[in-house]
């Protein structure tokens, strides 16, 4: 089995109104994304997956996201955008977007310091 991941970032803010404490205010974050999938062939290219085809549908997905205040998009009306959500949120956009039968997008990593995270795995 080969793991493969990417790493990528975006900037944006969000607030948390059912938290009490200072992330229920508006509130910025630079949040590191890591994409990691799965798989086991490596094809006549010696690669399991293109890492420029991974990092397309990282940048893709994380475009919606840059710059932008999270709690204002219809993507988090219904749950916070908190970096669980968040993670869940890229799953459910990146995993549709990978072959089914080369690889298998196995963890979402969103990181919004650099010593606090959330690995989402389905």
């Amino acid at each position: 089995m080969y793991q493969l991941f990417v790493e990528e970032h975006f900037d944006a803010a969000h607030y948390l109104p059912e938290y009490h404490g200072k992330c229920e205010r508006l509130h910025g974050h630079r949040f590191k994304v890591v994409i990691r999938a799965e798989g086991t062939a490596v094809g006549k290219d010696g690669m399991v997956y293109d890492f420029a085809e991974m990092k397309r549908h990282l940048r893709d997905a994380l475009a919606v996201l840059d710059h932008c205040c999270l709690n204002e998009l219809e993507e988090f009306s219904v749950a916070p955008p908190s970096s669980e959500n968040i993670a869940r949120w890229l799953y459910e956009r990146i995993a549709p977007q990978l072959p089914v039968d080369a690889l298998r997008l196995s963890a979402i990593e969103v990181w919004e310091s650099p010593t606090a995270g959330v690995i989402y795995t389905p």
